[in-house]
């Protein structure tokens, strides 16, 4: 299932809405995502190695990863991006590659590339979530881990209909609220090798979900160097 609304007027909502929100991000939802944000986080260092975050915003989550781990950085928000050099240089982060805008359905990596991809609170802002993850899927190694701290939707019940009815301002803010847990279930099946691997749910009041997805094959420990970072055309 794929939303039917046209991508590039979509896509130009969600980056003004988080142009907006760049200034305030933190300080709004830093507390409230803050168990999801560790969460992924212990669950990519438990593979560890090379690591995208995709949608990393203002950055609040670099300080947090290991030293030992490299760690690539891309958003389509510049001004998110902007607050995220700033955390870099003032926390003197030289694990952090680098920080890129970039659209999620449209990486500009080379295939197998990372050892975990991790998105926080992206897949339901994106125009066409299943081409994220296809995405997701082609730049990780096999043996890796897609983790995902994401949005479920309800199934039935007074949650269910708030969400539809909060839907049209949702999208004017950037994210939906209407995401079923089929709609992960149904691209795991179709995507080539992956499997689930874990949900778990995480707050606030369970609307979320931490979501692991591995990628079949050898594991990622692997030693010698790293693909580079395509020039974008």
């Amino acid at each position: 299932m794929v939303v039917s609304l046209d991508s590039e007027l979509d896509k130009q909502t969600v980056t003004k809405a988080y142009a907006r929100w760049a200034p305030v991000y933190d300080v709004v939802f830093g507390a409230v995502f803050e168990r999801g944000r560790r969460a992924a986080i212990e669950a990519a260092e438990r593979i560890g190695g090379r690591i995208l975050e995709v949608g990393v915003g203002t950055g609040i989550s670099l300080p947090e990863y290991s030293r030992a781990n490299r760690i690539c950085g891309v958003d389509i928000s510049e001004p998110m991006l902007r607050k995220a050099r700033e955390r870099v240089a003032a926390h003197d982060m030289t694990n952090v590659e680098g920080l890129w805008v970039m659209d999620a359905e449209r990486l500009a990596f080379p295939d197998e590339s990372f050892d975990v991809v991790v998105a926080q609170y992206v897949v339901t802002t994106v125009p066409n979530p299943e081409a994220t993850l296809d995405e997701f899927a082609r730049v990780l190694k096999p043996g890796g881990e897609i983790v995902l701290v994401s949005r479920v939707g309800a199934e039935a019940g007074l949650r269910r209909a708030l969400e539809k009815w909060f839907a049209p301002a949702a999208r004017n803010l950037g994210w939906r609220t209407e995401f079923s847990w089929r709609r992960y279930t149904d691209w795991a099946d179709r995507a080539d090798g992956i499997s689930l691997a874990e949900r778990r749910a995480m707050p606030p009041l369970g609307h979320f979900a931490l979501i692991r997805f591995v990628k079949r094959g050898k594991s990622p420990a692997q030693q010698g160097s790293w693909p580079r970072l395509r020039a974008a055309s």
